[in-house]
């Protein structure tokens, strides 16, 4: 990489391919999201090393429950595992943890770890990782949108003062940047409903590697084609 290289403040990523990659294998589904669950692990070391300062990842929609039952049960003990180990990770990297999405669907242990990880790791800031789990932007729009209304029927707001600003401060990426450079792995073309009020302005990329194979040579592509547009118009929300 270039040394003059202009690194992304927030970069966010629809972690795609994990099922497809395994089936391609002869394998289970499940060894994808292990593979995948692993690959991101050293994806965030990367990240750190770049000096990337936030990175926000799609691990879990509202629409994946849809799944087969099978598929999600191994995805919820993947959660499990991978949010203990977490902490371990948070600690090496010196990286809070913030975990986006409506997570009172989920069990209460997933939920309670949830907590214990954001909490253990709330005063690091070399790294802010953000992990979408159940999360969907238009359902987060809506949850916003109602706690807003409420506010505003309790007077506690004056609806005249509604502006960008104020109305982000109720989506659950209150206080964090909008993504500067969004990837999405494994050839699909579409947001599939990520962030996207956040992304009004950020620049996307797409690549047909499946996320277990996304190494640093592939995210140092992203970056240097990040690179090559122009932006010097839109309106990136800065930190």
């Amino acid at each position: 990489m270039e040394e003059n290289m202009n690194v992304p403040n927030h970069i966010a990523i629809i972690l795609d391919g994990n099922g497809r990659w395994a089936k391609a294998k002869g394998m289970p589904r499940s060894y994808g999201h292990v593979k995948g669950c692993a690959n991101l692990e050293t994806i965030c070391d990367h990240m750190k090393d770049l000096g990337v300062k936030y990175l926000t990842v799609y691990a879990f929609s509202t629409e994946n429950w849809k799944r087969s039952r099978e598929e999600v049960e191994g995805l919820m003990k993947l959660f499990r595992n991978y949010l203990k180990k977490c902490i371990k990770i948070a600690e090496k990297n010196r990286m809070r943890v913030k975990v986006i999405g409506d997570i009172t669907a989920f069990d209460q242990d997933i939920q309670d770890r949830i907590r214990e990880l954001e909490n253990f790791s709330k005063d690091y800031t070399e790294l802010h990782f953000q992990i979408a789990l159940n999360y969907g932007s238009r359902d987060e729009i809506l949850r916003g949108v109602r706690r807003l209304a409420q506010d505003a029927a309790d007077k506690k707001i004056d609806p005249a003062q509604i502006d960008e600003g104020l109305f982000e401060s109720y989506l659950d990426t209150a206080e964090i940047p909008d993504p500067d450079l969004m990837i999405r792995t494994s050839g699909e073309l579409r947001l599939s409903n990520f962030l996207l009020w956040q992304m009004a302005y950020t620049e996307f990329y797409f690549t047909d590697v499946a996320w277990p194979d996304f190494d640093k040579a592939e995210l140092i592509k992203a970056i240097e084609k990040y690179n090559k547009r122009d932006r010097r118009y839109g309106g990136v929300k800065e930190e």
